[in-house]
């Protein structure tokens, strides 16, 4: 026992003085788990990601939009090998997390679980929820575990151009025709208050916030980075000529932030639990992905295990 506990003292201190963990690190079982919990949650939630927004592909309204959508779709894939990867350094096969998510075991965000009815959907999203997403990655570069750090430097500028393309998706919009405008506004509208949601539960009910900030897996908590995105994306709605679907949003001039009003964490929690409005769809779309590509991967084994024993001959 004593052992256990001057082993987590060298732990915290070596985090404290801002070292990075490494997979052969000792490391408390608390921390691993929580980093496969959160990194396995990360790439679960790019690879679903996709499935929003590869079902405007073949409608997008032009070939150069075309092009910028299937380069951001790829990028997302991408970001999920890189963090199932990080994932398998902490001792957890890829099968397994996997599985996880196909079972429906495992978590992703709670925002893929929405519909993208318009090509402003489009938009929203890389605005929104690439925006909130990069103010929850960008403090990820430095989180304490080494592999996990080094992955988001790559998917951060990458999230920062799908950021900029969705804002601009937007901007045109909001400066054409009055129905495309229109278009805009809605989709503004329907994918806020989900952005807000993406943060996290308030810091007073997060479970995992307080542990995190401690090992310096989070920087930032959860209400400190949804100011950050508030804050920010208000001016950028005012730019482009669109209004914040919130009647109680306003500058505090005491505290130099946005006053914002309540999130409804009823319907949060709703998704999570599996009801929101496609949660079953996705699941069912990534286990027909999945199975659907069952050949491929006997396929690439096969190969692999007679290039293996050609070489071994």
């Amino acid at each position: 026992m004593t052992e256990v506990k001057n082993l987590e003292e060298l732990f915290q201190a070596k985090i404290d003085a801002e070292q990075k963990i490494e997979p052969k690190d000792w490391m408390p079982d608390a921390y691993r788990k929580n980093l496969i919990r959160q990194i396995s949650q990360h790439a679960h939630s790019e690879v679903v990601g996709m499935l929003p927004e590869g079902n405007w592909i073949t409608r997008a309204p032009s070939l150069k939009r075309k092009a910028i959508l299937l380069a951001k779709v790829q990028d997302e894939a991408g970001h999920g090998l890189y963090l199932y990867s990080a994932v398998e350094t902490m001792g957890t096969s890829r099968e397994q997390t996997i599985e996880d998510l196909l079972s429906g075991k495992a978590k992703y965000s709670s925002i893929f679980n929405y519909p993208t009815l318009s090509w402003a959907d489009i938009g929203a999203i890389g605005w929104l929820v690439d925006g909130a997403a990069i103010m929850n990655q960008v403090m990820l570069c430095r989180t304490s575990y080494g592999p996990y750090a080094r992955a988001m430097v790559r998917i951060c500028k990458e999230e920062s151009f799908h950021q900029r393309q969705g804002y601009e998706i937007m901007a045109v919009l909001a400066k054409g025709s009055p129905e495309q405008k229109e278009m805009a506004q809605d989709a503004l509208n329907r994918w806020w208050w989900p952005s807000l949601m993406m943060f996290g539960p308030t810091d007073a009910n997060s479970p995992h916030s307080a542990q995190s900030m401690k090992w310096k897996i989070k920087r930032q908590s959860n209400d400190e980075l949804r100011q950050t995105f508030i804050d920010r994306t208000v001016q950028q709605a005012e730019v482009i000529g669109l209004s914040i679907p919130d009647p109680d949003l306003k500058w505090n001039e005491a505290s130099q932030h946005y006053d914002w009003g309540a999130i409804d964490w009823t319907e949060f929690n709703n998704v999570v639990a599996g009801n929101g409005p496609c949660n079953k769809e996705r699941l069912a779309a990534r286990n027909k992905a999945h199975n659907d590509g069952t050949w491929v991967r006997e396929a690439a084994l096969a190969y692999a295990a007679k290039k293996a024993k050609r070489k071994a001959a």
